[in-house]
């Protein structure tokens, strides 16, 4: 399966969006323009934090320049089994099972979740 992702330009990033950042994924928090000077163009300075391992990022582009957005999958899906670290998943949809860390919040099998994937990375979000 290819990874989902589109071109935007780095100006029109906005708080909450994705960005791929040194190919990982991770989510916008704060974006900050700077205006053009004598000899170069208006640039944007964007944090972000990667949304599977919570790591803070950042980028410094200018604001026309093309950044990659993924198309992050957001899904419903049963914990299957609670193994160690890791929580198997089943998407309610497809059927798949995916392997996810373990999460702060306790879960046994049975339990609806939410979840995000983009590659072979899998965060659940929250338990339904």
């Amino acid at each position: 399966m290819v990874d989902e992702k589109k071109f935007m330009q780095a100006g029109l990033l906005k708080p909450g969006k994705y960005v791929l950042i040194d190919g990982e994924v991770c989510q916008v928090k704060t974006t900050e323009k700077s205006k053009p000077g004598k000899h170069g163009s208006a640039k944007v300075r964007i944090v972000a934090f990667n949304i599977f391992t919570n790591q803070k990022r950042g980028l410094l582009k200018g604001t026309d320049v093309e950044v990659e957005v993924p198309l992050v999958l957001k899904s419903s899906g049963q914990v299957v089994a609670v193994v160690g670290n890791i929580v198997q998943i089943m998407d309610t949809e497809t059927y798949e099972t995916h392997e996810a860390p373990k999460t702060e919040f306790a879960l046994v099998s049975g339990d609806e979740v939410e979840y995000q994937k983009y590659g072979g990375a899998v965060k659940i979000n929250r338990k339904k």
